[in-house]
């Protein structure tokens, strides 16, 4: 067994939704292929018996397991499954430093990392797990899915394609090589100037207050992330953001290359209203196009939904977790 570092972990229940009496919930920790020690709360379904199947969730991008990604892990394991909800590296309770830093091969990572632990426990089956991604996590559990044939399903819910937000912009208005280049000197004279300060300027929490002219997509974050429907104090995107400098891996790198030979079941979900839909219609387009593996791919479209509405249900249950059950519980048979 891989040894893990002790982390501070915090006992009492400090979630941003109530938990549920149907659940019994406990902390672990596990290590990841770069020796840095993950924290997850685990749910598992009251008087459950033999083994089960299981799921690995996490996100959003910026966030902590006490909001969105714990959500999920509880309502799903109300509904049967053994799930864990974990703290990416270098962000809440997990371990890793600097603090508020990433890279997506550490991300995938993370996730593999999950799936390893759920692997060995003596309450799961392990030819049954699945993960959960929520926003930039969707995007790393697809790409994790593309490279780890353990996953026997995929759920991605109002998903980001961080690489392709690093690399073109929002909605792709960035997309040309003079606006690259320039990202490219600002974040590298970030570098410099974190190297002669001994520490790591952060940006990227979302804005507080909220301007009057904000766009409505930072408005939708405001909502969530700012306010008591889901602010946290160890997440990222409730406070001071991320490292400003931890784009540089994300602008080197391109997601989804071999999403077409996921063999695997991969179900995608987002809002219609959503500014970021367009980043799962198009990830789904090219996963399917020209694929042998189509025929266990979906496309769902929540009418009406933004992109937050899906993080926690948007106060009208916006988030199909009917639908997600059904579909884990087919392809976790």
């Amino acid at each position: 067994m891989m040894k893990t570092a002790e982390l501070k972990l915090t006992n009492e229940w400090d979630k941003v939704f109530p938990k549920s009496e149907k659940v019994d919930h406990k902390k672990v920790t596990f290590v990841n292929h770069f020796g840095i020690t993950l924290a997850a709360d685990m749910y598992i379904p009251k008087d459950a018996e033999g083994r089960l199947p299981a799921i690995a969730v996490s996100g959003p991008f910026g966030a902590c397991k006490e909001q969105s990604s714990g959500l999920y892990a509880q309502t799903m394991a109300e509904r049967g499954f053994l799930t864990i909800a974990f703290d990416p590296s270098f962000t809440g309770e997990s371990g890793g430093f600097p603090r508020a830093m990433h890279s997506p091969d550490i991300d995938v990572e993370d996730f593999q990392a999950a799936v390893d632990f759920l692997s060995v426990q003596a309450c799961v089956d392990p030819a049954r797990i699945g993960i959960i991604g929520i926003c930039g996590w969707g995007g790393m559990a697809l790409q994790t899915a593309c490279v780890d044939t353990r996953i026997k399903a995929t759920v991605t819910s109002t998903m980001y394609d961080m690489s392709r937000i690093a690399g073109n912009g929002y909605f792709d208005a960035a997309d040309n090589e003079e606006a690259r280049h320039q990202a490219r000197l600002a974040i590298n004279n970030q570098r410099t100037e974190d190297y002669q300060n001994g520490n790591y300027a952060r940006q990227g929490g979302v804005v507080d207050p909220l301007p009057e002219d904000a766009p409505y997509f930072v408005k939708d974050y405001h909502d969530y992330y700012k306010t008591p429907r889901g602010y946290h104090p160890r997440s990222l995107n409730s406070n001071d953001g991320w490292a400003a400098s931890t784009g540089t891996s994300l602008m080197n790198t391109r997601l989804f290359c071999y999403a077409k030979e996921i063999r695997s079941a991969v179900l995608m979900i987002h809002g219609d209203k959503a500014h970021s839909c367009y980043m799962s219609r198009d990830a789904y387009a090219d996963m399917v196009k020209d694929s042998k593996y189509a025929d266990n791919k979906e496309l769902l479209m929540i009418p009406g939904a933004t992109h937050t509405d899906l993080y926690d249900g948007g106060g009208r249950d916006a988030i199909p977790f009917d639908k997600i059950e059904s579909f884990l519980k087919e392809h976790l048979k």
